[in-house]
C-alpha cells in the first residue's frame, strides 16, 4: 500500500540497515531478531506516515527495495551519517515540492499519526526521547537554512539552531514517539507496554 499522502507535508525516514541493526542490542537478540525488529519498527513508522508524502533515505539496496515497496521515494545520500541523511531528505522532499518535512527516526515501535506535528504554529517542531536528550522527530520547513544536530543533546541543540535561525520552535512530547529502541533498556520498556 502506497504512502505518498499530501505533498505538502512529508516525512523524511533514514535507515541504514536492517541486516545490521540495533548492534547495541546484540548482548540481548541475535542477529535475526534485530533484523524483524528493525523491519517491524520501520513499518510502524511508514504506517505512521498516512497522509503524508514519504521519502526514506537510505544506501542499502535491501532497504530501498523494501522502501519503494510500501510506496516511498528512496533518496541516496551523497554522504554518510544521520546529518547528512536528513539533509539529503530533506531537499528531496522539497524538490518534490513539500513545505513542512518531518525527520522520523524509523526505529519507533508505538509511532502513532505523525502529521498533526506539522500542523503545529512553531516553524521547528522537536519531539524529544524519553530522555529529553535525543530527537526522535524533528518538523523544520522544507527550505530555507537549517542545520541538523543529530547526536547526543540532540533535542536542546535542535532548540538552539531554530533560534540561531529566528525560527520559532516548541518541544512538544508525545509518548508514541519518545519510546526508540537503541538499549536494552529501552527494549525492557517495550516489553513492559506489553509487546514482545
Amino acid at each position: 500500500m502506497p504512502y505518498s499522502g499530501d505533498a505538502g507535508v512529508a516525512v523524511v525516514v533514514p535507515i541504514k540497515s536492517f541486516r545490521l541493526a540495533k548492534g547495541r542490542l546484540a548482548q540481548v537478540l541475535n542477529d535475526a531478531e534485530r533484523e524483524e525488529l528493525a523491519r517491524l519498527t520501520a513499518q510502524r513508522v511508514v504506517e505512521a506516515a498516512a497522509g503524508c508524502a514519504l521519502f526514506v533515505v537510505c544506501d542499502d539496496d535491501d532497504v530501498a527495495e523494501w522502501a519503494a515497496g510500501v510506496g516511498a521515494r528512496v533518496v541516496r545520500p551523497a554522504a554518510s551519517g544521520l546529518n547528512a541523511a536528513a539533509l539529503a531528505g530533506r531537499r528531496a522532499a522539497a524538490d518534490a515540492g513539500a513545505t513542512r518535512v518531518i525527520v522520523v527516526h524509523s526505529d519507533l515501535p508505538i509511532a502513532e499519526a505523525l502529521l498533526p506535528l506539522a500542523t503545529h504554529h512553531a516553524d521547528v517542531v522537536v519531539v524529544p526521547d524519553r530522555h529529553l536528550d535525543g530527537t526522535n522527530a524533528l518538523v523544520v520547513p522544507a527550505t530555507g537554512d537549517f542545520d541538523f544536530c543529530y547526536g547526543p543533546g540532540s533535542a536542546s541543540q535542535h532548540q538552539a539552531q531554530a533560534a540561531q535561525r529566528g525560527l520559532t520552535c516548541a518541544m512538544v512530547t508525545r509518548p508514541d514517539l519518545a519510546l526508540d529502541l537503541d538499549t536494552h533498556d529501552d527494549l525492557v520498556a517495550f516489553r513492559a507496554l506489553g509487546q514482545r
